[in-house]
Parts: C-alpha cells; sequence; structure tokens
C-alpha cells in the first residue's frame, strides 16, 4: 500500500545528493562512544595475550608485576565494571546528573588508560601507543559532548508552550 505524498512532496522532491543528517541526542551520543571505548578496553586486554611470555605470566600468577589474587581481580573487575555501566547510565540518566558523572568519569579514566603502558618494552609501542591513543580520544569525546552539552533556556513562555505542545491523548475505544 502506497503512503499518500502530498501536493507540496511531489513539487519539491529531496535532492539526491542531500543526505539527511538528524541531531542526535547527547545521551546516545556519550552511550555510543562508552561502547565504543568498551570495545577498545576489552580488545586490548585480549590481544595482550598474543604476547610472548604474557599467559605464562598468569599462570605463574602475576599480570604486570601484580600478584592475581582476590584484591586485583576485584580491582580489575571495577576497572570494566564502570564504564560498562557508563554505556547504561548514559542513555538513562537526567541531563544534569549524567553530564557531572560524565565528565568525572572520562577523566578519572584518561590516567587509567595510560596506566596500561607502564613498564612496557618498546616492542610493543605501537600497539600501546595506538590502543591508548584511541581510548583517549574517545574520552576526550566524552568530555567535549558532556561539557558542551546543550541547554534550554526556560522562560515561562517557553515553558508553558512545552506544557501545551504534548499531543491531548484520547482514551482508546474497544
Amino acid at each position: 500500500m502506497r503512503t499518500p505524498q502530498s501536493h507540496t512532496a511531489l513539487e519539491n522532491p529531496p535532492s539526491q545528493g542531500t543526505l539527511e543528517d538528524l541531531r542526535m541526542p547527547v545521551q546516545a551520543k556519550l552511550a555510543a562512544a562508552w561502547t565504543s571505548f568498551m570495545f577498545l578496553y576489552i580488545y586490548v586486554d585480549y590481544l595482550a595475550l598474543y604476547k610472548p611470555g604474557f599467559v605464562d605470566d598468569i599462570l605463574a600468577g602475576i599480570v604486570h608485576e601484580f600478584d592475581i589474587g582476590p584484591t586485583f581481580v576485584a580491582i580489575a573487575l571495577t576497572l570494566m565494571a564502570i564504564p560498562i555501566l557508563m554505556i547504561l547510565l548514559s542513555a538513562t540518566l537526567p541531563a544534569r546528573v549524567n553530564r557531572t558523572i560524565n565528565l568525572v568519569v572520562a577523566t578519572l579514566y584518561i590516567p587509567v588508560s595510560m596506566f596500561n603502558a607502564v613498564g612496557e618494552s618498546w616492542t610493543y609501542f605501537y600497539f600501546y601507543g595506538l590502543s591508548i591513543g584511541l581510548e583517549v580520544l574517545l574520552l576526550a569525546f566524552i568530555l567535549r559532548s558532556a561539557w558542551t552539552w546543550p541547554r534550554r533556556i526556560a522562560s515561562p513562555a517557553t515553558l508553558a508552550a512545552s506544557l501545551d505542545s504534548e499531543p491531548l491523548r484520547r482514551p482508546q475505544q474497544a
């Protein structure tokens, strides 16, 4: 079944070269950025397993000179859980709280990301340089998006108009 077009749409067809560019909500941008960050975060850890001797160190109970035990595992889980939860929180929290939490967490994760290169040999400079660079770029995007969050000026006229703009809902007929 065809959808009827308006008279104006028939007279002014959209140009073939123009793409529609809709404004994406800040919450969606932040959730997407945290999701991308998590993919990098996880894959850097996964790909590090391919370094010669890394698995042997894990089997010996050591990661980056830290003894593997309950404390190490709890800290590692916490470092992973926070950005994972930021995906959900960025999509669901109210704007003011959302902005603040994104600014704080992204700022704290810049040194956390950089810590991955501490003590590494120059042999893997490109790997760690690229991964940390991409993680920091994503965190910078998060910081910029949260910092420049659009503000709405609430004047009495704007407030009244926004309250009146919600469509009237009629009860469903049986």
